[in-house]
């Protein structure tokens, strides 16, 4: 299978699929000394995973990362101070799957002779024939996002030592749309929806809080971990939220299920996807994703250009267009309107707009970056549909599935996080590296 990798400097290969084993991230380009824990790793993966509510499948993986490569596994040399830290060989991350009873191996068996209609399902037997990992959707399933989140949160700790932040929320849901609100605002918001998930995260607190996977364990100790936690799944529950719960959130401007920060859009999203999820239905939505700090000339002409690049994560499952800065409305303005005019303030300069969503000839402005991505509804739908049998070739009806998103909008934006984490990391490396090359010619 080719198409797995990406990147030129900060490089990724993922593998696996829904019902494998598990999904593996493989990162070169990490640079030495980077202190990582799975703890971290998982806070950022919960932010993604299934069986959190009334907004995504019943599915339970506890998505726990495994640290398997990449780290010094003890100090290398007396007075050094290395263990756990980076040693620049590439970086290798396990996803193990613990929720793949055999009930649900079967559900997808008995069905997988009917291709779900705007799933990949149909093309990707096309492609591999009687060969294809159908169980689940194989590596096509939402769950390969989990390996991009991954390799996005170590992309962020690296940005972030250069004063680049990436954010993502969700800006539409089912038809509403929230208002434009100020980034700094945004930012803390979003931090705050992500601190509330891992406080009240069940699996996070049994893992790590209980200490059942620290810093220094053995690979087969964790596995052992695994094994019981796998026994235990069935059983893990997300605390029920009180009513004083969410009015705090609510204080904090923090909806309990929805990244969206503004309160009010975010509770008319929720009302609206639940009408639609209870109608046998499910929706789509727009995930914007924001980065601040990013250096002006960062991004390569022609092949390399950096808006080119963003429209990358049309590698997302799901997502059906991307847009940047101003996007599709600006077909319908003038230059006057569309161009970000420059003046100088305080010895800088300033722009009127950003239309441009902080790119121009596919070089970063130093304005924000400002990506929307356009995320389909779910494929999977409670109500029966046509279909064929992709082996004998006849017409078919595919029954209402239950166990399934009623939206995937409310999973999207960790991954759109992640992934213009890794295409910035990856420019950041290449634009640094011809800065010092230009440098050095120049002494």
């Amino acid at each position: 299978m080719l198409g797995c990798t990406y990147g030129k400097l900060f490089q990724v290969t993922v593998a696996g699929g829904s019902y494998q084993e598990g999904l593996t991230t493989h990162i070169q380009g990490v640079p030495t000394g980077m202190y990582l824990e799975e703890r971290e790793i998982y806070a950022e993966l919960l932010q993604r995973k299934p069986g959190q509510g009334e907004l995504s499948s019943p599915r339970r993986e506890p998505d726990i990362p495994v640290i398997y490569n990449g780290v010094n596994a003890a100090d290398t040399m007396t007075g050094f101070q290395n263990e756990g830290y980076t040693n620049g060989t590439p970086l290798v991350v396990l996803i193990p799957n613990l929720d793949r009873h055999f009930e649900h191996i079967e559900q997808y068996r008995v069905t997988n002779r009917t291709p779900r209609p705007g799933h990949a399902s149909f093309a990707s037997y096309q492609k591999y024939g009687s060969w294809d990992d159908s169980i689940g959707a194989g590596i096509f399933s939402g769950r390969y996002t989990s390996t991009i989140v991954a390799a996005g949160y170590v992309a962020k700790r690296v940005l972030a030592k250069f004063g680049i932040n990436v954010f993502s929320y969700v800006k539409e849901a089912a038809g509403v749309a929230m208002p434009d609100m100020d980034f700094e605002a945004i930012l803390s918001r979003v931090t705050e929806f992500k601190k509330f998930r891992a406080e009240n995260d069940p699996v996070y607190n049994i893992v790590f809080k209980e200490g059942r996977i620290r810093p220094g364990m053995r690979f087969l100790e964790k596995m052992a971990v695994l094994a019981e936690i796998e026994k235990m799944v069935p059983d893990i529950k997300r605390p029920m939220l009180t009513q004083k719960d969410i009015d705090a959130l609510a204080e904090k401007g923090l909806h309990p299920v929805l990244n969206c920060p503004h309160l009010e859009a975010a509770r008319a999203m929720y009302e609206k996807i639940i009408e639609i999820r209870d109608s046998g239905d499910s929706s789509g939505g727009l995930v914007e994703v924001v980065a601040t700090g990013v250096p002006a000339g960062l991004g390569e002409p022609v092949f390399l250009k950096l808006d080119g690049e963003m429209g990358r994560m049309m590698s997302i499952g799901t997502v059906k267009a991307v847009e940047i800065g101003a996007g599709m409305r600006v077909k319908d303005m003038t230059g006057s309107v569309n161009n970000d005019q420059m003046s100088m303030k305080d010895g800088k300069v300033a722009f009127s707009n950003n239309n441009a969503g902080g790119i121009t000839g596919g070089v970063a402005t130093g304005q924000d970056i400002v990506v929307r991505l356009a995320v389909k509804p779910t494929p999977t739908i409670a109500k029966p549909q046509k279909t064929v049998d992709k082996v004998s070739l006849e017409d078919a009806e595919l029954a209402a599935v239950t166990r399934r998103d009623p939206t995937i909008v409310s999973r999207v934006w960790p991954v759109a996080e992640a992934f213009m984490a890794m295409i910035l990391l990856d420019h950041l490396m290449m634009h640094f590296a011809y800065q010092d090359l230009c440098r050095g010619m120049a002494e």
